[in-house]
């Protein structure tokens, strides 16, 4: 850390910005690092102090048992910040839920996977922002994308990528039946501008349209949402494909295009980063198993059941989990897939 910060003392850093904020990243990060080792460090050495004291009558057996609980925590903690690795994983990310096929049914269960990653957003005290919103025809959603800004929400976020099951009985079926409905979770990291990210001008269009509003005085009577398509043919494969980008996060068109500039760089730094995972045999095994399109997690609320079919980690707080409370979920993937992920045994 100390080498690092002496490269900012150089009478010259500042004359590149965008290498001077990526050596202040990094600066940033072995701090915080150490920061985290301290605090588990000092933990640790109070515990040894108050089962010493304990023996002598100085301090209590509640207080050894806090102690002892507190140095778990940190150090669980760090273990758990340990398995993001990968230079992704410390950034944000953008998320992106669309409904499956079912009708109200499936776009229904699609808003309700937009509130448990809203909730747990915010218990975690990440910025949200929504950069697109589709309404569902008679309830919930089509489609919608969110920013979730801080560090390592792609690095938590990344197992919720692919199908979500749901299984109740459908308020919105006259015969009380149980159905089935699925959503699509796609999750990809949020690049920043020290980020290099080729994008060929020649291969976006754009169209406009009008975004949706809750009527009245708040429709928009100006076109300001924005619609990008970008050609994209994959350097490795030669495979071409469109990418489709709707961005409705604000009523200025120049800020709306800027913000679907960024979610398609993310995409494109996803998409070399995804190559880079494939490139890695030791990994092939795992990246079947959490490729976009596979059914991850079936959600059936009659039996109280959520259940990983990566891990097999499963929870009855059915309504824990739809209120954001999906932490056992994530530690579970990465206790499972963070080495094959980052290529080591």
């Amino acid at each position: 850390m100390e080498e690092e910060e002496l490269r900012t003392h150089d009478p010259h850093f500042w004359e590149d910005a965008k290498s001077a904020e990526m050596q202040m990243k990094k600066v940033r990060v072995l701090k915080k690092w150490v920061e985290l080792y301290n605090e588990v460090h000092t933990a640790a050495k109070e515990l040894q102090l108050a089962f010493d004291y304990v023996k002598e009558g100085i301090v209590s057996e509640a207080e050894v048992d806090d102690a002892y609980s507190k140095a778990l925590k940190l150090t669980e903690d760090l273990e758990f910040k340990n398995m993001l690795r990968n230079e992704a994983d410390q950034m944000s990310c953008v998320l992106k839920i669309n409904s499956g096929a079912g009708g109200t049914e499936s776009q229904d269960w699609a808003s309700m996977l937009l509130r448990m990653y809203t909730r747990w957003a915010e218990a975690n005290e990440y910025k949200i922002t929504v950069s697109n919103y589709q309404e569902g025809d008679e309830a919930g959603i089509k489609t919608a994308t969110l920013n979730i800004e801080g560090d390592y929400a792609y690095g938590y976020l990344k197992c919720e990528n692919g199908v979500h099951r749901l299984v109740r009985v459908s308020p919105y079926n006259a015969q009380g039946k149980r159905m089935t409905s699925f959503a699509s979770v796609f999750v990809t990291p949020l690049v920043d501008d020290t980020i290099e990210v080729k994008v060929d001008a020649a291969a976006v269009s754009w169209d406009t349209f009008r975004s949706g509003g809750a009527g009245g005085q708040n429709v928009n009577k100006v076109e300001s949402g924005v619609r990008l398509r970008y050609q994209y043919k994959d350097p490795y494969t030669g495979e071409e494909e469109e990418i489709l980008i709707e961005n409705t996060e604000t009523r200025d068109q120049p800020k709306n295009r800027e913000n679907a500039m960024r979610q398609l760089r993310s995409i494109l730094y996803d998409k070399e980063l995804q190559h880079r995972m494939q490139e890695n045999a030791k990994i092939e095994a795992g990246k079947k198993k959490i490729e976009w399109g596979s059914q991850i997690r079936s959600y059936v609320f009659d039996d109280r059941r959520v259940k990983d079919h990566r891990t097999n980690y499963q929870t009855s707080d059915v309504n824990g989990v739809m209120d954001g409370k999906i932490d056992g979920f994530i530690k579970a993937y990465l206790m499972e897939f963070a080495d094959e992920e980052s290529g080591e045994k």
